[in-house]
């Protein structure tokens, strides 16, 4: 409940600040097969290009409450910014620790019909780096533990800058749609993983186009 009062609050205080910020323009592989209207469970997986990019998400999908998975460095910034994410529905992830608790804690969200953000990068590139990182393939165990659609989507990471934020929604993806029985579970982890990190490059595409 305090994630969905902290969420909408900030989607009712911000909305005009956020319009001149982002700019964002929104575009679809198929907008009949997924809008920005999130009907029940689903897993929002987007590339990671700046800070902003779950600001960004919060109004693109403003019709639903987005339980972000965050890691623990921004946890770790202050007392203030560690209060805003526990305000809008965080859940923090120990990278260093390799300690996987946020699964079910991803997993109970689902459960109860509800949509969760996640990062598959793990951190924002740097400079010198190819983009999109190499995805970590945990939101691939969540997807297949929940039975939740994959909602990929494609960012260009701008904001505060003179270029619009630009956003491209993807069709979902289920993975039991996927799921090669003559492969072992590893297998069929990376080629899933492997096949959303595609899909989300193919969505940059188009705003290359």
């Amino acid at each position: 409940m305090l994630a969905i009062i902290g969420n909408w609050i900030v989607k009712i205080t911000a909305v005009l600040p956020q319009l001149f910020v982002f700019r964002t323009r929104v575009s679809y592989e198929d907008k009949r097969a997924q809008s920005t209207r999130i009907r029940g469970k689903a897993i929002v997986a987007s590339n990671h290009n700046n800070l902003m990019d779950f600001a960004v998400l919060i109004f693109v999908f403003w019709r639903r409450t987005l339980r972000c998975a965050v890691a623990e460095v921004l946890y770790q910034k202050n007392i203030f910014l560690t209060a805003f994410l526990h305000f809008m529905g965080c859940i923090r992830v120990e990278r260093d620790a390799h300690d996987f608790s946020f699964l079910p804690k991803l997993k109970r969200v689902l459960d109860r019909g509800g949509v969760v953000e996640i990062y598959p990068e793990s951190r924002l590139p740097r400079k010198e780096e190819e983009k999109p990182l190499a995805f970590k393939p945990s939101y691939v165990y969540l997807a297949l533990e929940s039975g939740a659609p994959i909602v990929p989507v494609y960012q260009n990471g701008k904001a505060f800058a003179r270029e619009r934020a630009e956003v491209v929604i993807g069709t979902p993806i289920y993975v039991e749609e996927l799921y090669d029985a003559t492969l072992s579970e590893r297998e069929n982890i990376e080629k899933i993983n492997q096949y959303v990190r595609n899909k989300i490059i193919e969505l940059g595409k188009k705003i290359e186009k």
